[in-house]
Parts: structure tokens; C-alpha cells; sequence
């Protein structure tokens, strides 16, 4: 080759190579912000999920709030309503019939009924407990019973009544468990 000649196919590589650096460097580009747009897709698509994650959260706090918001309150007349039954399961049967006693009586069962009501409006209720199987989630056992009635691990005494608010527990019954006599 001559002199010219390797100038000529140099010029030209060199023009070629020109031509072909912006195509380059342009596809780079573009490649480069396309994988910038997705990161910043994926970005935003995380921060909605976690927002509405966020919403959602708060949505079931504040329901919980609501729901329980008397729980505190409910735990404390809970000790007024065991008395009260206490008081109804003390009188005699000769006073509930006699006169002088006789409206007395009745107003305590009226307010033991009231306080009841008032109970199921708020989504409090009793645990049933005796005759049941033993449930360590709502019963709380504080001794066994020999018993030869009653299979073992059924309740055969309820010391104090459970209740449960709504789904959950307000307070566990306390209860005696059979057990195989001696």
C-alpha cells in the first residue's frame, strides 16, 4: 500500500469510528435513562404500596381504638358487677319474699339486669365456664376438684365470672378443674 493510500483507509476508519461513537454513545444514553425510569418506577410504585400499607394500619388502629376503648373502664366495674352478684346470691329466700325487703331485692335484680345490658351493648360478655373443657385462653384454673362425675379437665366451679370483650378477653374466669379422685 502506499503512503496515500493508508492515509485514505485511515481517514476513512476514523470517519466510520466518528459516525459509530455517537450511535454509541446515544444508545448508551438511552439505556442508561431507561434504567434510571425504572428505578424511579419502582421507587414510586414501593412508596404507594407502603403508604397505602401505612393507611391500612392506621385504618385498624383507630377501628381497635373504638372497638376498645372502653376496656380500661370495663375491667374496673367489672369488680362492681361481681359484687352486685355477690350481694343478689346472699339474701335468702324468706327476704325475697317478705315485704319490707321485697322491693329492695327487686332493684338490685333490676340494676344486675341493667348492668348486663349495659354490657352487651358494649360488646361485653360472660365466659360460660362450668361443665366446659378447659380453654387456658378464657379460663384461668386456681385448684382441681376430685370428681367422679365429671371427666378430667372439665370445669366443675366457676370462682369468678370471665368476660370477654368483643374477641377478646377481659378478664379469664377463674376456675376449679376435676380430676380423678384419689
Amino acid at each position: 500500500m502506499t503512503e496515500e493510500s493508508k492515509t485514505d483507509t485511515t481517514e476513512d476508519l476514523r470517519q466510520e469510528t466518528a459516525q459509530e461513537a455517537p450511535e454509541v454513545a446515544e444508545h448508551d444514553r438511552v439505556a442508561e435513562l431507561e434504567a434510571q425510569l425504572a428505578e424511579a418506577q419502582n421507587t414510586t410504585l414501593y412508596a404507594r404500596a407502603e403508604a397505602q400499607n401505612l393507611l391500612r394500619r392506621a385504618q385498624k388502629e383507630a377501628e381497635d381504638a373504638r372497638a376498645y376503648a372502653a376496656t380500661g373502664f370495663a375491667r374496673d366495674i367489672l369488680s362492681v358487677a361481681d359484687n352486685l352478684s355477690r350481694a343478689l346470691a346472699a339474701i335468702p329466700e324468706e327476704l325475697r319474699t317478705d315485704e319490707k325487703w321485697k322491693g329492695l331485692v327487686t332493684g338490685l335484680e333490676a340494676t344486675g339486669r341493667e348492668l348486663d345490658s349495659v354490657f352487651a351493648r358494649n360488646g361485653i360478655t360472660r365466659i360460660e365456664a362450668q361443665g366446659q373443657p378447659l380453654d387456658p385462653n378464657r379460663h384461668q384454673a386456681m385448684m382441681e376438684v376430685p370428681s367422679a362425675d365429671a371427666e378430667p379437665g372439665t370445669i366443675v366451679q366457676e370462682i369468678q365470672t370471665g368476660y370477654m370483650i368483643k374477641d377478646r378477653l377481659l378478664r379469664p374466669a377463674l376456675v376449679g378443674v376435676a380430676k380423678k379422685p384419689d
